[in-house]
């Protein structure tokens, strides 16, 4: 009998929403489970099996040195890494800190901040080659299975590279920005959430980073057409993957 895949779910700065997406996918879990072998889930298990692993799951951003000693040690323990959500592509919410002198932020959380030894919060990449990158805040349920299903079979997953706004004319929503002018992040956001948000009235606010070929400065410069202050501006394209070069871009508006 063919021994399964094993597959580890690592965790560094982070809520953990992305690793309960794993446990969320209730219609297929069992099947999964049957396929793939999670050797290494703290979360979902007591005990753990050694590595190598054929699959290794990184959620979170990565903000100290321990973290990245054991992002290093999972990069060797495993055939293909993948960053698992926002913070792990990106940096995500806890890159929020990296527009603040790091000892301020550390005074607002800590007593003693001389005891803290965090870093910028930069995506997994920064660190370590990734092999596979699964967007989003937290991570779709569809995409992660999509990527197992590929995994397994040896094939190349589709992950879409387009932008939200195409999304939102396949589902043919009402354009939040065009119907009543909320300012919306869909046209330079990666694609792949079905677009949740404006599917449910609810302007895209950019969690799965930037899409191909996007043009952060232009929708910046929309945004301020429309009433948006710099600063307003600023924290639209920081608040997910403002680290990246792309939205960078959106964000370095006078």
């Amino acid at each position: 009998m063919t021994a399964k895949p094993k597959i580890a779910v690592y965790k560094m700065s982070s809520c953990a929403g992305c690793q309960l997406e794993i446990l969320n996918l209730e219609h297929v879990l069992l099947d999964v489970i049957n396929a793939v072998d999670l050797s290494y889930f703290v979360m979902a298990r007591r005990d753990s099996e050694p590595g190598p692993y054929q699959i290794g799951l990184v959620e979170g951003a990565v903000t100290c040195g321990e973290e990245i000693e054991k992002l290093k040690q999972a990069r060797k323990e495993c055939e293909t890494l993948v960053a698992l959500g926002s913070c792990a592509c990106y940096g995500g919410l806890p890159s929020i800190k990296n527009w603040t002198p790091q000892r301020v932020v550390e005074s607002r959380v800590y007593e003693n901040p001389a005891a803290i030894h965090s870093t910028t919060a930069y995506g997994i990449d920064y660190y370590v080659a990734v092999d596979a990158y699964l967007k989003g805040c937290p991570i779709n349920k569809e995409e992660l299975v999509e990527f197992i299903k590929s995994a397994l079979l040896g094939a190349k997953p589709y992950l879409r590279p387009h932008s939200v706004c195409v999304e939102c004319k396949l589902y043919e929503n009402v354009c939040v920005a065009v119907s009543e002018d909320i300012p919306c992040m869909g046209p330079v956001t990666t694609a792949g959430c079905g677009a949740l948000c404006p599917a449910n009235h609810k302007a895209c606010d950019g969690c799965r980073g930037p899409a191909d070929d996007t043009n952060a400065k232009s929708l910046a410069q929309t945004f301020k057409e429309h009433g948006l202050n710099p600063g307003d501006i600023k924290r639209k394209f920081h608040k997910f993957a403002g680290m990246t070069p792309e939205f960078d871009k959106g964000a370095d508006i006078l």
